[in-house]
C-alpha cells in the first residue's frame, strides 16, 4: 500500500479545537517535531481571529520545544499529561493556564487504555522507516507508541525522518502487554531479553498520511560536572563498594536505573572509574552520553532503556556503530522500562534526583516551595518504589546557600519515607534503612546537613512536639516561609513560629 504523502500543515490542518493527539517519543528523543509546529501556527491564527483553539496531549515524557515549547507559548494546551521540563510550559501551568496531570510514567499507557483520561483523537508518531503492510519503525524512543497508536480514533500521522539511520529497528523491542485480567508475565529476566519485535505493527487503514521531515532530535546538553556533583558522584560510589564488601551486594553487582541531569552523569562516570567496580548493567528509562561512553569503554556490558536522551553527536554515535550497540542495547515502551514486575526481579538499584528531603526521609523531587512546578515526577516513582535499593540525590544547598536541601518537612511530597533507602550530598550518605525516624533525622542531619544548617537543623528537633515523628506544626514550614519572605533560610527564627 502506498501511503499519502501529506505536509506538516495539511496534517496539522485535520487537528481541531477539543481534540486530544497522543505522541510518539520520550523526551525529545523520538517526538514528533513538524507537525506540532504546524498546529502552533494555527492556534496563533484561530487567537488572533478570536476563535478558541485547544488541545490536549499525551505524551510518553517530555518533549521538545517544537512542542511543548511552542504549542504552550501559543496558548494551544488545554490539558497535558505526564511529564515535562519545558521552560515556557512550566511558566504556563504555574501561571495556571494549563491543565497538567503529573502521572508516573510507567503508568501513563495503561491509565490511557484503561479509560482514565479520555479519549485519543489523533496520534502522531516519528518513525525512520514504513512498509506496505503497516509495520513502521520508530526512531530514538520507545514511549507510548502503541498505546495511542490503537487508541486513536480518526487516524494515525506518521513522520517519516530522514535524519534517523533506519537501522535503529535493530534495537527497538516492540511490546504492548494485555490488561487484567489477561495480563501476563513480563517476561524479562536479563537486561537485554527481548520479548517483543523490532517493529510497531499499525492497522493500514488508519494512516491518514506520511509527512517527511529531516530533523534532529531537540536534544539537551547538560552542564558539566562540578566539584558538588563530583563528590556528590564519589560519595553514592563509595557507600556501593561498600555494600559489595560487606555482602550486601552481590559480588557481581546488580543493574543499575540512573535518572537524567547532571548529577546522574556524575555518579555514572564516578561509579565506571572505581576500580573495584564490575562490568555495570544498566536497566533505565533514558540513556544519557555517559552510559554511551561507558559503553563504548566496556566498563558498561549492557543497557536496556525507553529513549535514546542523548546529544545528537552521542546518538550518531549508535548509528555509526550499530553493530556493537546491537548485542548491547534494548530500546522498550515506558510501560515495560518502567515496570515495577520487571524492576523487582532485576533487583534495580536506583539513583535519582530530589529538590529537598526533609529529616524523615521523605523526597520532593518535582516543586519549589509546595506551588510552583519544576518539572514532574517522570520515572522516579516508578523505579524508588520497587528497588532492590533506593537512593536520592541532591546538593545540600541550592541558590548559593541561601536555600537548604534538607528541610523539616518537604513542602512538597512525591516519595515518603517508606520508598526511600538512602540520601547522599556532597556532605556525606545517610543510611536509613532499619531505623525509626528520629533516628533517620539524626543521620541525616548529621551526615547530609550543610555546615551552615545543621546547628538550625538540631534546633528544630529541640521545639518539635514528641511523637513517632517530632514535628512543631506551626514551624515544620518555616524555613521555607522565612526563604519566600527573605530571600535565605539562615534567616529562619524557631521562637517566631512557636505557638
Amino acid at each position: 500500500m502506498a501511503f499519502t504523502r501529506i505536509t506538516a500543515a495539511e496534517a496539522a490542518a485535520l487537528i481541531k479545537n477539543g481534540d486530544n493527539i497522543g505522541l510518539s517519543g520520550f523526551t525529545p528523543a523520538g517526538t514528533p517535531k513538524a507537525v506540532t509546529a504546524e498546529i502552533a501556527k494555527i492556534a496563533h491564527a484561530e487567537h488572533e481571529a478570536g476563535r478558541p483553539y485547544q488541545i490536549g496531549i499525551f505524551t510518553g515524557a517530555s518533549t521538545g520545544q517544537s512542542c511543548d515549547g511552542v504549542l504552550a507559548e501559543e496558548g494551544a494546551i488545554k490539558y497535558r499529561a505526564p511529564y515535562t521540563t519545558n521552560p515556557s510550559f512550566r511558566k504556563k501551568v504555574n501561571a495556571g493556564a494549563i491543565a497538567y496531570n503529573d502521572i508516573h510514567l510507567g503508568m501513563m499507557a495503561q491509565d490511557l487504555r484503561y479509560g482514565f483520561l479520555g479519549e485519543i483523537d489523533y496520534a502522531i508518531l516519528e518513525v525512520c522507516a514504513i512498509e506496505d503492510d503497516g509495520k513502521v519503525y520508530l526512531t530514538a524512543a520507545g514511549g507510548i507508541s502503541p498505546t495511542v497508536a490503537r487508541m486513536a480514533k480518526k487516524g494515525i500521522i506518521l513522520e517519516l525522518n530522514a535524519h534517523h539511520a533506519p537501522m535503529s529497528h535493530n534495537i527497538h523491542d516492540v511490546y504492548e502487554p494485555l490488561d487484567p485480567p489477561c495480563r501476563k508475565p513480563i517476561m524479562i529476566e536479563k537486561v537485554t531479553d527481548r520479548i517483543g519485535t523490532p517493529y510497531l505493527q499499525l492497522d493500514p487503514s488508519k494512516i491518514i498520511g506520511v509527512v517527511e521531515t529531516d530533523l534532529q532530535d531537540e536534544a539537551r546538553d547538560f552542564k558539566d560536572a562540578d566539584p558538588i556533583t563530583d563528590k556528590i558522584g564519589e560519595n553514592v560510589a563509595n557507600f556501593l563498594m561498600n555494600e559489595k564488601k560487606v555482602g550486601r551486594i552481590p559480588a557481581d553487582f546488580l543493574p543499575f536505573q540512573s535518572g537524567v541531569g547532571t548529577t546522574a552523569n556524575a555518579i555514572l562516570f564516578a561509579l565506571g572509574s572505581n576500580p573495584e567496580m564490575p562490568q555495570m548493567q544498566v536497566y533505565t528509562e533514558v540513556l544519557q552520553n555517559a552510559i554511551v561512553d561507558l559503553m563504548l569503554q566496556e566498563k558498561v556490558k549492557c543497557a536496556s532503556t525507553c529513549s535514546l536522551t542523548v546529544t545528537n553527536d552521542k546518538l550518531q554515535a549508535i548509528y555509526d556503530n550499530m553493530k556493537f550497540f546491537e548485542q548491547r542495547l534494548v530500546l522498550r515502551q515506558s510501560e515495560i522500562s518502567n515496570n515495577a514486575e520487571v524492576i523487582r526481579r532485576l533487583g534495580l538499584i536506583a539513583i535519582n534526583t530530589a529538590i529537598e528531603v526533609d529529616l524523615y526521609g521523605h523526597a520532593n523531587s518535582t516543586q519549589i516551595c509546595g506551588t510552583k512546578m519544576m518539572n514532574g515526577i517522570g520515572g522516579s516513582g516508578d523505579f524508588e518504589r520497587n528497588a532492590f535499593l533506593s537512593i536520592f540525590t541532591c546538593p545540600s544547598v541550592a541558590k548559593g546557600g541561601a536555600i537548604s536541601s534538607i528541610v523539616p518537612f518537604c513542602s512538597h511530597i512525591d516519595h515518603t519515607e517508606h520508598d526511600v533507602n538512602i540520601i547522599v550530598t556532597e556532605q556525606g550518605v545517610a543510611d536509613l534503612r532499619g531505623k525509626s525516624p528520629i533516628q533517620r533525622a539524626q543521620a541525616i542531619i548529621e551526615n547530609c546537613a550543610h555546615p551552615d544548617y545543621k546547628q538550625l537543623l538540631w534546633d528544630y528537633l529541640k521545639i518539635a512536639d514528641k511523637g513517632q515523628s517530632c514535628h512543631k506544626m506551626s514551624a515544620a514550614l518555616a524555613m521555607h516561609d522565612t526563604f519566600l519572605r527573605e530571600g535565605d533560610m539562615h534567616k529562619t527564627d524557631w521562637a517566631s513560629y512557636v505557638k
